[in-house]
């Protein structure tokens, strides 16, 4: 196969580029309809609240209120206003996440390499495409090495396809089929890398005709949508029951069946917890949103409920735990151990020079790997100006690194020269082998490669070889290799990760180095980081002769693995799932993509991480920073937390609204709560559950307390009795207000007056204390919360209206009552909630 070379090769510019995308538009299919405005009032429409807001209006209309009528309609419009604006937030947050998991293509513009939205690829980009990428457009190779394909997106076979380089001539033909240069949109590149010329984008491609549509995040069905389902199942059920009981009691008892209809509606509102689904679908939406906030991507909604559960997290070292940034550190060449010094102006030894000259010439011309990039860097310094660097060299095979050997190997021609120069590298044992050594040289290569291990480095093995023939052999070990020497690279750690790990293991959760490094260089790292228990590590070979019952008897105790290669990822995996972990997972390359979906969460790099690992995954790192994941691991247990904290005062809210809705009714009182009533105090649960809720801050012990059950569910048993209990008490509450009213000689009017104004009251205090279930009022009070002011002081204001403007009085059916009764009733309802903090007050002092 012809070399890859793209040197020389420019691209098209930017301006060029740009005025495609306004001439042919992006590189996308067409979409599918959006949720527009219009498709959501049809929602909304659809929705039971709306249904009984509307048939209490008309009701008020047939007994001639026609005021009151008008109101009730009003709020319509103003529930589809609400109704628009959650769900147009929602689908802003759902849209930026579509644009972040786009596929991304490495094209070369201005002669510069530039990564890019797979939507910017235009006609005439020239892409670079290696091992992994998912392919963003059609085209024809320009330059191929060793490439095959998976076409069977579009072919249905599942064997990959090898590709050729395009000749002049050649015609363009159907997908499938060895040996063709032409490549599709949404096919995978399996192996091999080269450089390929954009045909056809958009619906133009192959992909546009047949109309496939590309991976997309959706808000799909999740655990939690199912039990919230159950519960708003069983209690619309409840509701039917007692309206029905309503409705034929109030028209037995009272002789009008109207009043009695309008009775079991505003019943019927009350208790419908209509909130529950739209709740869970916002904060998980804009859950994803905040996290992508902190450079992770959400492609698999599940993952946001998971994330609070995980119990282990396994992460690479290289890139991840590291900067993925190597550098030279030493030279190891005929017995002695050379320190490389960039900045010095001997940076490589005379005795090491036969051997970085080779390190180089095994190198990809334009490579991608940190390793290479590192040797290239050599010849930036002053070993640069030596003869050791051949810039006139006629690369002219690439062997390719393969599972069965990890070496590979570059032949070089001299200019005008007949002789073929071969340069190896790969790791050691790799070069060891190619070179024949035998148990001896072994055995003194061990005790180099640990020397330079135990100092952190990564270490590759370098040799040469010559040939004369015309021909050149199929594989490396035809050649007659002989051994040059050691060079050790370093990759410093993040700066953050230390902190990191000590946070996952303040917050239960155990963290797991993966490596293909040597043990001692794994130990080094994991010592700089924090790990626990370092000196417990299994080697790929360990773990290739281990049972399964012997791993898993191990896998609960050690944090290294070292040596390891993708596939045995897997294995590790469905180990300590076994042993009822919670596993979250990173990964990075193609036959990583099994042990990412295996996970319980997969992580995919989005840095370098290939397009097949991200399809796999269920959340991806866009920085590929080991302490983004532990933000994220943060942010869903806080996203969780705030669920919870939701859900629990929408319970305890909807308990006094239908107890003071049910109880005048069945004992023959007055009633205080019509549908108007109920709309008021929707319009403070609404926003309240979904906006207030959503932006709380974490828990002060977000990270400091053991993950939770992977099945827990929002409604433990705890969880379930507080939030009934604060609604009771607010209930019972309520009701002295109520029925002291009525001992008082109230009228009707005021009565309602009084308790509405209670409810509200204590509605407020609800989402105060309910903010933290760990902290009391007084310490959450410190910490802001914009949307919360917001609708607090919308609340108080129109309490205020309706209470004391005549107009708004006559339309909520209120009296006049005394300002001290009022400050009574704020008392009431502020007092309801004091128990609640007492709890928390003592709760905390006792754990």
């Amino acid at each position: 196969m012809p070399a890859l070379d793209i040197e020389s090769v420019k691209g098209l510019s930017s301006v060029e580029a740009a005025e495609k995308i306004r001439t042919g538009g992006y590189n996308e299919l067409p979409e599918s309809k959006k949720h527009g405005i219009f498709d959501i009032i049809v929602e909304v429409v659809k929705e039971p609240m709306f249904i009984l807001l509307v048939a209490s209006g008309l009701i008020y209309f047939v007994l001639g209120d026609v005021t009151e009528g008008i109101m009730l309609m009003s709020f319509v419009f103003v529930i589809i206003g609400i109704t628009v604006y959650q769900e147009q937030k929602t689908e802003r947050a759902l849209e930026a996440l579509r644009n972040l998991s786009s596929p991304r293509a490495l094209v070369i513009r201005d002669g510069e390499q530039k990564r890019i939205a797979g939507r910017e690829v235009v006609t005439g980009d020239m892409l670079i495409l290696v091992e992994g990428d998912r392919i963003p457009a059609d085209g024809v190779f320009i330059s191929s090495n060793n490439v095959s394909v998976d076409e069977s997106l579009l072919t249905g076979e599942s064997v990959p396809v090898r590709k050729i380089q395009w000749t002049q001539g050649v015609n363009a033909e159907r997908p499938g089929g060895d040996d063709q240069p032409f490549i599709y949109s949404g096919t995978l590149v399996v192996q091999g890398q080269g450089l390929a010329e954009v045909r056809s984008t958009g619906a133009r491609t192959e992909m546009g005709k047949i109309g496939c549509v590309l991976q997309t995040v959706e808000r799909g069905e999740t655990r939690l949508k199912g039990e919230i389902s159950r519960i708003v199942r069983s209690i619309a059920i409840v509701g039917l029951i007692l309206c029905t009981i309503i409705v034929v009691v109030y028209g037995m008892s009272r002789g009008n069946w109207i009043e009695g209809l309008l009775a079991g509606i505003t019943l019927a509102m009350a208790i419908l917890p209509e909130e529950f689904p739209v709740v869970l679908t916002i904060f998980l939406a804009l859950g994803a949103w905040r996290i992508s906030k902190k450079n992770v991507l959400t492609r698999q909604v599940p993952a946001i409920e998971t994330l609070g559960s995980a119990t282990v997290l396994c992460v690479d070292k290289t890139g991840t735990l590291t900067r993925n940034r190597m550098t030279v550190q030493s030279f190891f060449a005929k017995g002695q151990l050379c320190l490389h010094d960039a900045t010095g102006k001997n940076s490589v030894a005379e005795i090491c020079h036969e051997l970085a000259e080779f390190a180089i010439l095994a190198c990809k011309k334009d490579p991608f790997d940190p390793m290479e990039k590192a040797l290239i860097q050599l010849r930036e310094g002053d070993f640069g100006k030596t003869e050791h660097i051949h810039a006139g060299w006629e690369l002219i095979v690439e062997y390719p690194l393969s599972p069965e050997l990890l070496a590979m190997s570059n032949v070089w021609r001299s200019p005008g020269g007949n002789d073929y120069i071969i340069a190896a590298k790969g790791a050691p044992e790799a070069i060891a082998d190619l070179c024949h050594f035998d148990e001896t040289k072994q055995q003194a290569l061990a005790v180099d490669i640990n020397t330079m291990a135990a100092e952190g480095l990564r270490v590759l093995g370098v040799a040469k070889a010559s040939f004369i023939r015309p021909e050149l052999p199929g594989g490396q070990h035809d050649f007659a290799f002989a051994f040059l020497g050691l060079v050790g690279f370093a990759d410093p750690v993040r700066p953050q990760v230390a902190d990191a790990v000590k946070e996952c293991y303040t917050a239960g959760i155990r963290v797991v180095m993966i490596t293909g490094d040597y043990p001692l260089t794994a130990k080094n790292i994991a010592r700089q980081i924090g790990l626990n228990d370092t000196d417990n590590c299994i080697t790929g070979t360990e773990l290739d002769a281990m049972s399964e019952e012997e791993l898993r008897k191990r896998i609960t105790s050690v944090s290294i693995f070292a040596r390891v290669v993708p596939e045995q990822k897997l294995r590790i995996v469905n180990s300590l799932k076994a042993a009822g972990e919670v596993v979250a997972m990173t990964g990075d390359g193609v036959n990583d993509a099994p042990a990412l979906k295996s996970a319980d969460i997969g992580i995919a790099m989005g840095g370098r991480g290939t397009d097949v690992a991200r399809e796999a995954s269920s959340l991806v790192l866009l920085d590929d920073n080991f302490a983004s994941i532990v933000s994220a691991m943060r942010l869903g247990r806080r996203i969780f937390d705030n669920l919870k904290k939701a859900m629990a005062y929408i319970f305890s809210i909807h308990v006094p609204i239908a107890g003071m809705s049910l109880i005048p009714v069945l004992f023959n009182m007055p009633l205080v709560l019509l549908p108007v009533h109920i709309v008021f105090l929707e319009l403070i649960i609404d926003p309240a559950c979904s906006i207030v809720f959503e932006s709380e801050k974490e828990e002060r012990n977000v990270m400091n307390r053991p993950p939770r059950h992977k099945e827990e569910g929002l409604f433990t048993k705890k969880t379930l009795a507080l939030s009934l209990l604060q609604g009771f008490v607010v209930l019972a509450v309520v009701l002295v207000v109520y029925v002291n009213a009525l001992g008082r000689g109230f009228g009707e009017a005021e009565v309602r007056t009084l308790t509405f104004t209670t409810i509200v009251i204590a509605n407020l205090c609800l989402i105060l204390t309910n903010r933290s279930w760990s902290e009391t009022i007084i310490t959450t009070v410190r910490t802001p919360n914009k949307a919360m002011a917001w609708v607090f002081a919308g609340t108080l204001i129109c309490l205020i209206l309706v209470l004391f403007i005549p107009v708004l009085q006559a339309l909520f059916r209120f009296g006049r009552v005394p300002f001290a009764d009022l400050l009574v009733c704020a008392v009431a309802g502020a007092g309801s909630v004091i128990w609640f903090e007492c709890y928390k007050y003592f709760d905390k002092k006792s754990g």
